[in-house]
């Protein structure tokens, strides 16, 4: 019957997905750099589970499996500390091992350092040895224990690469589905807005036509958003290249988008930018929506009328784009705080849920750019955003986001 400890070895192990693929190159490089440090001909990485020692990289000898009750490593596997040994033979619990004996190999020098896990779980040794007695210095001691520290590191870093590969992939699922399940009803929407402005009803009531057209297009820039958001979550982050856009144009489809929420607080929206910006139009558009809709939000919140100030212009190696508004602000100590998500300033007066600002910050390290705030001289709070220029960002990095 395994031991809880067996178990929960196992479970490490399988985590990380070692057994039964070809050596790792960075393992491979670790167990040759530890072979030269300690000036022995071969090292060896062992991982041991309840049954078996499975020999993942090693230098000196094609690497191989063995029993658990073979191993010399296995002997020592719940020692937390380095084990050397100058002649195997005059040691009790190796001098009968097949590895010493000479029915498996005839090692002397034996010196392992213990793989821990970071959850504090041993799940094998680094390890040298050779067939001639020898000894580790002070100072090759402490490399020996050094490298299985890195070996740790590596499989960590191979993990949590791991994971993330299969997050993307399940996120690039769930977001094929809902885009899928949210286009099909916003479809026939459009179809139905298309027939009433087609109606014949519809002659007689101008009005309602240029209503209904503002919903199509409303409409069609969804679908084409939807479809965007979709491409970005299948391709694992990759922008959709270098694309010139009209700022201008950007900002105003962005304003008709948020037309329910910036027509009864009176919204005066100004825009100062070149036409010939470079840049991620999703990106731009869905951060544009969010800075646009809070800094109404908030302004309107304290009683004025809002103007926002829109300005964008190029830098060295990219763009800057600047937000101001005319509300409240942002207390200087709050303003890393409110980008956190579900966090609002102490001055928020307005209703809302924290997720605007981080869904921004999300945005923006996830194309490599930053965001912040400073106070505006319109005397509220400025939002700026650098963005590296698409040509030359061509490779998002979502280990920076936040």
């Amino acid at each position: 019957m395994l031991e809880a400890e067996d178990v929960a070895r196992r479970a490490a192990i399988a985590d990380y997905d070692l057994l039964g693929n070809p050596p790792e190159p960075d393992l491979e490089g670790l167990v040759q750099l530890a072979a030269t440090l300690c000036g022995v001909s071969t090292a060896v990485i062992n991982i041991i589970d309840d049954h078996s020692q499975h020999q993942i990289a090693a230098v000196g000898f094609e690497p191989a499996v063995c029993a658990r009750e073979d191993s010399m490593c296995g002997a020592v596997l719940q020692d937390a500390v380095q084990v050397a040994v100058p002649d195997a033979r005059s040691d009790e619990r190796f001098a009968a091992n097949p590895f010493v004996t000479g029915e498996i190999a005839r090692v002397r020098f034996y010196a392992s350092s213990p793989l821990v896990t970071p959850s504090g779980i041993p799940i094998g040794r680094l390890c040298v040895f050779d067939e001639q007695p020898g000894a580790l210095s002070p100072e090759r001691s402490r490399s020996l224990d050094q490298l299985a520290r890195q070996v740790v590191d590596v499989l960590e870093l191979r993990r949590i690469t791991r994971r993330l590969a299969e997050s993307n992939e399940q996120l690039a699922h769930f977001a094929g589905q809902v885009s899928h399940d949210l286009r099909n009803p916003l479809t026939a929407l459009l179809g139905f807005v298309e027939l009433a402005v087609d109606s014949p009803g519809m002659r007689h009531a101008p009005d309602a036509v240029l209503l209904l057209e503002r919903a199509e297009s409303a409409g069609a820039r969804m679908a084409a958003m939807l479809k965007d958001l979709l491409r970005f979550a299948q391709v694992g982050g990759v922008t959709s290249g270098s694309v010139e856009l009209d700022f201008g144009d950007v900002v105003r489809s962005v304003t008709e988008d948020l037309h329910a929420a910036l027509s009864p607080c009176e919204a005066a929206v100004t825009v100062d930018a070149p036409a010939d910006f470079v840049g991620d139009e999703t990106l731009l558009r869905t951060l544009l929506q969010n800075l646009v809709a809070n800094a109404a939000k908030f302004s309107a919140a304290t009683g004025v009328r809002p103007r926002i100030d829109i300005r964008a212009h190029a830098i060295a190696g990219g763009w800057q784009v600047t937000v101001d508004d005319n509300g409240p602000g942002v207390p200087a100590e709050e303003r890393e705080r409110v980008f956190d998500l579900m966090q609002r300033g102490s001055t928020a007066a307005a209703p809302g849920m924290g997720i605007g600002l981080s869904t921004c910050r999300r945005l923006v390290h996830a194309h490599g750019g930053r965001i912040g705030i400073d106070d505006s001289p319109l005397g509220g709070a400025r939002v700026w955003v650098l963005l590296p220029d698409a040509r030359s960002s061509r490779r998002l990095s979502p280990a920076g986001a936040r």
